[in-house]
């Protein structure tokens, strides 16, 4: 290394803001508001006390937390001790925090004191885990967050010195099979990702960023980092709840959100209701299966907002493919660009993406032939936390395998057809779950869909539909088969549809196929390809 190696590590991004945006809003969260040099205060205060607690580089602190002021000094706060930050996903069941706490080795947890119940349970069978602060008041003896982090300076601290490759965050992805997987990403991976997101996602000092999207979940998207790195102003929410969120926009002249297609689908029914008045204009950044192409023209034509889809997963960081439209294809038809707008798209800087079919070998670009989408990237993970088995299986060769299932089209636009294990595999046939619920979506009264594959006798498997409809309409299964007879070819039809009054939902509004699934295998193992 040259005497003038300079690490790249995420505690940069706060320095950065603090020196530029010192007095500048950093923080809205409900009634507090901080500047960046008081939440530097608070950064600081947070690292003496975790150094007190004698947490040392290479440690794990855990978070279980909603979208607050606290989760977000967590980062910074434990990253200057050389600390792993370790977020819990809020939707867990007491076993698997358990589970998680026990083999992250989390030596410090830090919860929210709405969530303190969930964890309550299984805290005396954590054998590494030496404290707990509650976000809140003191409980069973556990300390006061406000309080315990208040008898500290907030003068600048003595940092642990590290290197880019030091272990920055372990994220816990919800495996739909088998326990979590911990994800190593390291402080380079971290921060590679944030200028390449920043980039193409046009993140600049005068937004103001609502962090509707967990900060737990996928690493929030890398949120925490860029939106820092920028001196954007963060506003926070406990809760997704769409009524919240607009007058959030409203209030704070919100400019850019990050969330799951089924929340948008949420934010879309709210706002046709109430139409409040949002004069700025706002970019919604959405991933997660490819939402219809329905959506983006709402987006576009009755929001006037601004609609960016992205791809990744927790493994890259997570973003590596955005669909903005490009130059060349400025001037196609409306119609047309809502429909390149809906697709993963084309790389990020940084990544190399293709798609590929079982010998490895790159599918043509005639958005039929569907393949594995593989990835290599620096912004990959170092591996599975004490799981290199998993680890071998999903980098390959170099390359990430991601087990998402997609087509590229003419334009190189890649478009995702499904995860793995959600193509319906019907007398042959490969159906897309995402293309059939797109057409589903079409129909007016449908509010909700999901469609999954069902045990057939004669063709193995056929698409079934789980379907929500809009508050107000009526609509029957036949009604739903005719309109979808008339744009999809026969085998693609769901056969059947169940009308229910929700579906279930992981906790950062993915719809979870896997429990639908469930009710329809009861007795019989479906074959995953």
């Amino acid at each position: 290394m040259s005497h003038m190696h300079v690490p790249l590590v995420l505690t940069d991004f706060l320095d950065r803001a603090v020196e530029l945006y010192g007095e500048k809003i950093a923080v809205i969260d409900d009634v507090k508001r901080l500047t960046y040099k008081q939440l530097n205060g608070r950064v600081n205060q947070l690292s003496r006390g975790l150094r007190d607690f004698g947490v040392v580089k290479g440690d794990k602190v855990a978070y279980l937390a909603p979208n607050t002021t606290e989760m977000l000094e967590g980062f910074y706060g434990v990253y200057q001790l050389g600390g792993i930050m370790t977020p819990l996903n809020t939707r867990l069941k007491p076993a698997d925090y358990q589970f998680i706490l026990t083999h992250s080795e989390s030596k410090v947890l830090f919860v929210d004191e709405e969530l303190y119940p969930l964890v309550q349970p299984i805290l005396n069978n954590v054998p590494q885990l030496e404290h707990v602060v509650i976000h809140g008041e003191e409980r069973d003896g556990h300390l006061n967050y406000e309080e315990w982090r208040g008898a500290y300076s907030k003068e600048a601290f003595e940092r642990e010195t590290l290197e880019e490759t030091d272990i920055a965050s372990l994220l816990y992805t919800s495996g739909t099979t088998g326990d979590p997987k911990g994800v190593l990403l390291t402080h380079r991976s971290n921060y590679l990702h944030a200028l390449s997101s920043m980039h193409h996602l046009r993140v600049s000092d005068q937004d103001t960023l609502l962090h509707v999207l967990p900060m737990f979940h996928v690493n929030g998207w890398g949120s925490p980092f860029y939106y820092t790195a920028n001196g954007a102003t963060q506003v926070m929410l406990r809760k997704v709840d769409p009524k919240v969120i607009l007058e959030k926009v409203e209030k704070h002249g919100v400019s850019v959100m990050h969330m799951a297609p089924t929340v948008l689908n949420m934010l879309l029914e709210q706002y046709q209701l109430h139409k409040p008045t949002i004069e700025q204009n706002v970019r919604v950044v959405i991933a997660g299966s490819a939402p219809p192409p329905a959506f983006v023209r709402k987006v576009e034509e009755d929001l006037g907002w601004e609609f960016i889809q992205v791809y990744g997963m927790t493994e890259i960081s997570p973003l590596i493919t955005t669909s903005a439209i490009r130059s060349s294809e400025l001037n196609r038809p409306k119609e047309e660009k809502y429909r390149l707008k809906s697709k993963a798209g084309y790389s990020m800087i940084g990544s190399k993406v293709k798609v590929v079919d079982e010998l490895g070998e790159k599918v043509p670009a005639n958005g039929k032939a569907i393949g594995e989408i593989v990835t290599r990237t620096n912004t990959i993970m170092e591996g599975y936390f004490k799981n290199p088995d998993a680890t071998k299986q999903t980098i390959r060769n170099g390359w990430l395998h991601t087990g998402d299932m997609a087509v590229v089209d003419e334009d190189g636009y890649i478009e995702i057809v499904d995860r793995m294990k959600d193509v319906i595999i019907s007398g042959g046939e490969n159906i897309s779950s995402i293309e059939v619920e797109g057409t589903l979506y079409e129909h007016p009264s449908v509010l909700e869909a999901a469609v999954i594959a069902v045990p057939h006798e004669k063709w193995g498997e056929v698409p079934h539909a789980v379907v929500v409809i809009r508050e107000g309409h009526s609509l029957t299964e036949e009604q739903l088969i005719h309109f979808s007879k008339e744009k999809l070819a026969n085998f693609k039809v769901p056969k059947g549809i169940t009308f229910t009054k929700e579906l279930p939902k992981t906790a950062s509004g993915k719809i979870q196929k896997v429990v639908i699934r469930k009710d329809f295998w009861k007795d019989q193992d479906r074959m995953v390809h």
